[in-house]
This record gives C-alpha cells, structure tokens and sequence, in this order.
C-alpha cells in the first residue's frame, strides 16, 4: 500500500484523537521527559554521537553531563545558555557526529536580537511537518496547495511550509522574502513599509493567479495584506491562514477575525527557529480560559523541547500559572541541544490543555526590560 493510499484509510483525526495519534505518529512524544533528557545527554556529549561544540566543553563544564544530570531539572547546571556562543560556533561544529552519514541543512535564524544563528536540521523539519500535519487535520484544513508568504533563503519557516505541502503532495507558490532587510533597515532609523508593500504586492499577483488553499505567513503580514485584499480571503480559495513569528495586540487580532477572516481559519503558532513550534491551543469546554484576552494559548512539545516562565529577577524560579513573566526555553533534539535560553518574550504561564496535556503559554509580547543585544529585538514583518 502506498503513503497516499495509506493515508486515506486512516482514521479521522479528531481533537479527541489529537494526542494519541501525534504519539502514534512521532513515538519520541510518549518518552519521559527525565528520560529523554537522560538520552539526549548520551548523546550529545559521547565522543562517537556528540557535536564538536558539546563534545569540546564537557571538561569545562565543572559536572560530568552523563553521570550528574539525571533528569530535566538537572539541566540547571548548565546555567543560561550564551547565545554569543551559538552565534560565534561554526555550523558544522554543530553538527553531531552520529549523523555523519545524514543528509543535512544549516538553517539561520531572523536575527532579532542581533546577528543571525545558525544551526543544524537532520531530523527536527521532520518532526515539526508531522506534527503540524495531524494538528490540521484535526482542525479539518490539512491538503491542498500553499501559499508561502514566509521568508525564503536559509530560514527554517519557508523550508517548513514546503515539507507540509509536500506530506500531501501540495505545490507552493513562494514569495521572495529576505526579513533581514526588513530589520536592518528599522535599525538605521528606516521604515519597513516599502519592503512591506513589495511583500503584499507579490502575494496578490499569486493569490489572483492561483487558488491556494493555505496561507502562510505572520500575523504582521497578515494585518497588511488584509487591508490590501480588494475581496475577502476566503473568495481566493484560501481555507486557513497559518501564521508564525511576529506578533499582534489582541485588538489588531479581534479586527482581523471579524473584518477580514470571515470562512477562514486562523491557526497561529509560538516560536523561533531555535524552540520550534508552539501550537495553538483554542478555549474550549473543560480548559480554562486563556488569560490576556487572547483565547488561546500556545503548547510546545515535549520531549524535544520544554518552555517556561520565569522570574525576570531571577530566571530559576518559575512563576505561578496565571502570572507574566520572561520565557526561558530548553530544547532538546538530537540535531541540537540548548539548555535554558532566555527568550526575547514575555508571556504569561498556563496549564495544560484538554487538547495538548503540558503546560504553555498565553498573551506573548516583547520583553520590554533588559533585552539581550546591543540593539534589542527589532522585529520587522518576521
């Protein structure tokens, strides 16, 4: 039997079936968190599987990973992970040596903080396609062809889109989208309106041309592109707007959804290239109600990576779900390793959810204090 084939004999995929079948699907989610962390630092640090970069700082480390970090909370004594470090590493030094004899991609990160990060995909594209795939089929919008209004080159999102399209055997119709320039520019006291306009402008020539069934982009770019649509979205044949990266006030969300999204699907995620994808968790019967006004909240798998909010006078101490404080995110994935990163956001901190059973978070914006970087975050469109 083939995939295709196999996929239309599967079984539906509900909201009640969510979490079940992502285990079914990417078994590594049924793992305990304290073991697969057990596992990653195996990995990461024996000479035969483990990056240069690992591999080269565990005598300087002050603890022996494999033998005193037994579980997630051990990964503390790691402390808060220098992005300096990623930013100054060699991409191939990161590259773990158990997958010598894999096919790979470097991918850079939009440089919100600062200079761009680069790192090493071999098997997380992967994960993160399957798992998006079964959240929208859950929501009833998986298939079709794409529309990718998402930046290009050696970013991860528009490599993303194209490996979800490809799942079903979707074409994507790609825009050119360089967000750097876009950043670059609001540092030197620019505007990012004319580079805006050409984003929006490429995206109607292919949504005239074409009739994709999902869009995806950020909801900055979303926000733009309605005020620019001559007809309702949904009237081009789109299904679903997906978005990522940049964020929106809860206000400029409420005007979209009631202006300009009428018959489509609005599904956002939380993250970075670093973290990955957080997904969207709605209000539903039996959850409580997203704080911030924002009515949903944003799950991030585990094992492969774990988000928390914590103190900005002290990053060690989380604080109560309900409260607001900075995101610190560990990622744990055998492509990369980063313990205890603080993020550029703040966020407020929620429980678990009917549909994705780990904590998350809700009501994301810029952390206004002590940002990292000489310049803190710029965000651009991305």
């Amino acid at each position: 039997m083939t995939t295709s084939s196999r996929a239309q004999h599967a079984p539906r995929v509900t909201f009640d079936t969510l979490y079940d079948t992502l285990r079914e699907r990417v078994p590594e989610l049924a793992v305990d968190l304290d073991a697969w962390t057990r596992r990653m630092m195996r990995w990461h640090f024996a000479p035969e599987t483990g990056s240069p970069f690992w591999v080269g700082r565990r005598d300087r480390l002050g603890f022996d990973p494999l033998t005193d970090v037994d579980g997630f909370a051990a990964l503390e004594l790691f402390g808060l992970f220098d992005k300096g470090e990623l930013r100054a590493a060699s991409a191939l030094d990161l590259r773990p040596r158990g997958y010598r004899d894999r096919p790979f991609r470097v991918f850079e990160t939009g440089g919100t903080t600062g200079a761009p990060c680069r790192i090493v995909n071999v098997t997380r594209l992967a994960y993160d396609v399957e798992i998006y795939r079964t959240v929208l089929q859950a929501r009833g919008v998986a298939g079709g062809d794409v529309l990718a209004m998402t930046p290009s080159g050696p970013h991860a999102y528009g490599h993303f889109v194209e490996g979800l399209a490809d799942s079903w055997r979707g074409a994507v119709y790609a825009i050119d989208f360089d967000p750097r320039w876009v950043k670059a520019s609001l540092r030197a006291g620019g505007e990012a309106d004319a580079y805006t306009s050409h984003l929006v402008e490429q995206t109607l020539t292919l949504l005239s041309a074409e009739r994709p069934s999902l869009l995806f982009t950020t909801s900055r770019l979303l926000l733009e592109l309605a005020m620019r649509l001559p007809r309702p979205l949904h009237t081009y044949g789109i299904r679903a707007v997906c978005t990522g990266g940049t964020t929106c006030s809860a206000a400029e969300a409420a005007f979209l959804r009631q202006e300009h999204l009428e018959g489509v699907q609005w599904i956002d995620t939380y993250g970075n290239t670093l973290a990955g994808h957080a997904l969207q968790a709605d209000a539903v019967p039996g959850a409580p109600a997203p704080p911030g006004g924002t009515g949903h909240s944003y799950h991030l798998p585990p094992p492969f990576a774990v988000l928390q909010v914590v103190d900005p006078a002290d990053p060690w101490r989380e604080v109560p779900v309900g409260e607001r404080g900075r995101v610190r995110v560990t990622t744990l994935l055998e492509d990369l390793f980063l313990p205890n990163l603080l993020e550029r956001d703040s966020a407020i901190r929620t429980g678990p959810h009917p549909w994705f059973p780990w904590e998350g978070v809700a009501a994301v914006q810029v952390f206004r204090d002590d940002l990292t970087g000489p310049h803190g975050a710029v965000e651009g469109v991305y």
